[in-house]
């Protein structure tokens, strides 16, 4: 998508009168639900994509004549993408979030500490058992994946933040898992970065079915290892791993 199309231009019609409830069983109810989550569907996409360079405003009223629909689902998908962590508001609006490198080194060392903590917990405890049910839905869903392997695209950051967020439910510790959902959502406009060549898409399946066939077997220590490398055996390579993102995305916006 061309960058000039994000930018604020003329008025857009808004959403049509009416008491502004929207009652259970309404059909109207039903298009406003469906019109609001196209259009959020469609900016995430764009945003995840890279095709909105980060210099670039995100205009209500233009995003709004794009999508064919009235102000009013873009700004309520633009809050949305807001609470994933996706875009960030500025003086004069919103913009597609870009974190500096002192802000990706913090987040990045929680992460691994909230990935690890799902493992190690288990180690310190022997009641703690990680759910079965999980890990082999996990383990049948990478299996196939290694079977047919995906092209490099960005979007693959979504289902490897879907794997570490079942890993870590299958442990037991929700709000654990809450605060990496949360961390992962505020680094994944740079880790998309990280899957753009078919190398990485292959060890990234292959390493995930190491971690689960582990857990399943019970070998904690040998996840607890597999885990740490797969996220990051230390802050060197987790910084060096985000300094190649960051300009990766600087690269990709500047052929915007």
């Amino acid at each position: 998508m061309d960058t000039p199309m994000y930018t604020e231009a003329g008025p857009a019609p808004e959403a049509p009168p009416g008491d502004g409830v929207r009652r259970a069983g309404d059909p109207e109810a039903a298009t406003a639900t469906s019109r609001r989550d196209r259009v959020y569907a469609l900016l995430r996409e764009e945003v995840l994509s890279g095709r909105i360079a980060p210099r670039v405003r995100l205009g209500e009223v233009r995003l709004a004549e794009l999508f064919g629909v009235s102000r009013t689902p873009v700004r309520e998908a633009l809050a949305r993408l807001h609470s994933d962590g996706l875009v960030e508001r500025r003086e004069n609006g919103f913009y597609a979030t870009v974190p500096n490198l002192a802000e990706l080194r913090d987040l990045y060392e929680l992460r691994v500490t909230l990935e690890l903590r799902g493992i190690s917990r288990a180690m310190e405890d022997p009641s703690v058992r990680h759910d079965p049910g999980v890990l082999r839905a996990e383990l049948e869903r990478w299996e196939k994946l290694r079977a047919d392997v995906p092209e490099p695209d960005p979007s693959f950051v979504l289902l490897d933040e879907e794997f570490h967020a079942a890993v870590s439910r299958a442990s037991g510790n929700r709000a654990l898992t809450d605060s990496l959902v949360s961390v992962n959502r505020r680094i994944r406009r740079v880790r998309m970065y990280d899957f753009l060549t078919a190398d990485r898409i292959a060890s990234t399946v292959t390493e995930h079915i190491r971690i689960t066939e582990h857990l399943l077997a019970g070998e904690l220590d040998s996840a607890y290892r597999a885990m740490h490398e797969h996220v990051g055996a230390s802050m060197e390579v987790v910084l060096e791993r985000a300094r190649r993102a960051l300009t990766q995305m600087a690269l990709h916006s500047d052929a915007l």
